[in-house]
């Protein structure tokens, strides 16, 4: 008779628990996604303008070996592989466009995708 009366121990977790805990992970989420988003734009913007000091290194090197003008149209051929090792590629899906050995060369994501 005095079972009767005895509250069993209970296991797990109720639903009240459980929804505190999702709500916790999701405030973290809205605060952690933003700023991943944000590091991993400025990390692409760095490597494009990276890519573009190397390509106008690249073009310094070429114009002084060959004592081209500063009107010459420099083409990828004449960089890649002599100047540069490997055609560089912009991480963010834009090309890269040399120009002429005067101008400075350009990304076409534009934006932030330039050199200083």
């Amino acid at each position: 008779m005095f079972n009767k009366f005895v509250k069993k121990a209970r296991h797990g977790f109720t639903l009240v628990e459980i929804m505190i805990v999702v709500l916790i992970i999701g405030i973290l989420l809205a605060i952690a996604v933003p700023n991943f988003i944000k590091a991993r734009e400025t990390s692409r913007t760095k490597t494009c303008v990276a890519n573009l000091k190397k390509i106008e290194s690249a073009k310094e090197q070429f114009a002084i070996d060959n004592k081209a003008n500063n009107d010459y149209s420099v083409q990828a051929g004449d960089l890649y592989p002599a100047y540069i090792k490997s055609d560089p590629v912009c991480p963010s899906g834009g090309n890269y466009l040399e120009n002429t050995l005067g101008e400075t060369p350009t990304c076409t994501v534009g934006g932030t995708h330039v050199l200083p």
